[in-house]
């Protein structure tokens, strides 16, 4: 089940959903509106068995030019947290129309989760983004069942071939 605006305020005023920096304003009726930050980075060599060697570039106030063919790891301004409710983050439907695709591959956010979001950023052709500028939502679903949170001590990433991921961004 997805939290309607009402229920999400309810839960960020009684602790169940952190999010910082949190505008009550961008509650819409079923999710949060969130922001893109102000860094980005450029994959310059990408190999699944180690870390990515990346350019990490700050996003001027008068915006970055991005382009097409180019993988693009970018961060939420917002970090949320919950021990109650899963996240889920999706691209903002007026950033489709433009031919910018947000995270694509990993949408979920646990239960336990606290993160400001990596983002996975692609483009049909050039565009111009502006740091913290409306990039997408994120709603939350209540889950049913014991939820343990994702958040402790020593957790390691592995994929099932054993490498480890924790690494790349």
């Amino acid at each position: 089940m997805i939290l309607t605006r009402e229920a999400i305020l309810t839960a960020v005023e009684q602790g169940d959903i952190t999010i910082e920096p949190f505008d009550a304003g961008r509650v819409s009726p079923n999710a949060y509106d969130w922001h893109l930050g102000d860094r980005i980075r450029q994959g310059e060599e990408v190999d699944a068995a180690a870390a990515t060697r990346a350019t990490e570039l700050v996003i001027p106030p008068e915006g970055t030019v991005l382009q097409p063919g180019v993988l693009y790891l970018g961060v939420t301004h917002e970090r949320t947290h919950s021990e109650r409710y899963a996240q889920m983050i999706n691209g903002d439907r007026s950033l489709g129309a433009l031919g910018i695709w947000v995270h694509v591959s990993a949408p979920l956010g646990h239960v336990g989760h606290s993160i400001n979001w990596t983002l996975e950023i692609q483009v049909a052709r050039p565009v111009r983004v502006y740091p913290r500028m409306p990039f997408g939502k994120i709603v939350f679903l209540a889950t049913t069942g014991t939820a343990t949170s994702y958040q402790y001590e020593g957790r390691k990433y592995t994929r099932t071939d054993g490498i480890d991921i924790s690494r790349l961004y």
